[in-house]
């Protein structure tokens, strides 16, 4: 409990922390704990004047504000609620665990034995003292990962649908760079019980809660970077635009967004997410010169190659007509073929490899011009 999840001490992996993620956490802390001391004070402040209330002794506002916080409303709940906070959180894990246990299908040495030595490899380069459990459950079509614990246990859980993914004929190190990801998850100790008592109500906080959680997902992606990265390419087209169409997408072109895309509006939903949105995180897994933006979007200069389509945020008049469009298009290199539009099956041969799109120089190429290389990774 003391020494932290892995070998390194409460520090974790050195260097693979997000430098915004532990200031989050000790601002989480005290607004925690802040909050319960309030509960404290009011619980004692109502014990106080209950009986002047009820004796009709007490002023007006006295009166009123004893009532809000008595008439069983939302804030006469949230008071109930509090101290039960950390019995409900040890519960839910609980459970989930055993579900897991149940339901799950249990990855060894005899069962997705390929993904179960992505787990342990990745134990071992992070120093976890103990090999985490690792479950795949039905995923339904959902492309989804997590990390949790219950006690001192820690899990992980892949969704069957990533498989499709990690397939000998599609990309193993898109599936590496996942599970490396929720490995790191564990080894930063983010999924620590006295962790989440100290962060939980604060979570509930907008904007404080969702940059917590952004800074944490990209620790995850330093972790899942320093096993697999050759695995980014693949992880954001798949993000990006799903297991069937993601090796369509172009790492670099979605990357150079992130430093054109602004305003107010986008810089909001960034703020109220839980998890980088998708252009912040190709930028960062880029670019591994900075670490990933918390707040504010990269600066433009960072970008890698020219525009190709204008901004959502500039003027409806700087966007091109149909005719343009056309123009360009009838004169630009077709990205791809219409097969592999419905993505890269098991046992069959493509002749454009894997990274061929993911990496390419994004700007529109005439018809018969010489290819350009891609910048260096």
């Amino acid at each position: 409990m003391l020494n932290g999840a892995t070998v390194h001490g409460l520090g974790g992996v050195p260097g693979l922390r997000h430098p915004a993620e532990m200031p989050l956490v000790w601002l989480s802390a005290a607004v925690t704990v802040l909050g319960y001391l309030l509960w404290l004070v009011t619980l004692v402040w109502l014990a106080l004047t209950g009986s002047a209330v009820e004796e009709g002794t007490a002023g007006e506002l006295t009166t009123d504000l004893h009532n809000l916080l008595t008439d069983g409303g939302i804030v006469s709940q949230v008071l109930m609620l509090l101290p039960v906070m950390p019995i409900a959180i040890w519960v839910m894990r609980a459970v989930l665990y055993a579900q897991l246990r149940g339901q799950g299908v249990q990855m060894s040495p005899s069962q997705f034995p390929e993904g179960y030595r992505m787990v342990v490899e990745a134990a071992a380069a992070f120093g976890i003292r103990r090999v985490p459990d690792a479950y795949v459950v039905l995923g339904n079509g959902q492309v989804n990962a997590f990390a949790a614990g219950h006690g001192f246990r820690r899990f992980v859980v892949v969704y069957s649908d990533l498989f499709e993914v990690g397939g000998a004929a599609r990309d193993p190190e898109a599936l590496r760079f996942v599970i490396s990801h929720e490995v790191g998850h564990l080894a930063a100790g983010h999924v620590g019980y006295v962790r989440l008592l100290l962060t939980q109500l604060a979570a509930q906080v907008p904007v404080l809660g969702p940059a917590l959680s952004r800074a944490q997902e990209y620790t995850a992606d330093n972790h899942g970077y320093a096993l697999a990265s050759r695995g980014v390419p693949g992880v954001m087209g798949l993000l990006a635009a799903g297991k069937y169409l993601g090796s369509q997408v172009n790492l670099h072109a979605l990357a150079d967004r992130a430093t054109r895309e602004k305003g107010f509006w986008l810089h909001l939903s960034v703020w109220l997410a839980s998890h980088p949105v998708t252009t912040w995180r190709a930028h960062a897994l880029r670019d591994r010169r900075r670490p990933g933006r918390i707040m504010f979007r990269p600066q433009e200069t960072t970008a890698w190659f020219p525009p190709v389509q204008p901004a959502g945020s500039l003027s409806s008049q700087t966007w091109p007509t149909p005719a343009q469009v056309l123009a360009k298009l009838d004169t630009t290199e077709p990205q791809g073929s219409d097969e592999e539009q419905f993505g890269r099956y098991p046992g069959v041969r493509y002749e454009v490899p894997r990274d061929a799109l993911r990496l390419a120089d994004p700007r529109p190429r005439p018809r018969n011009a010489p290819q350009h290389p891609s910048p260096a990774q």
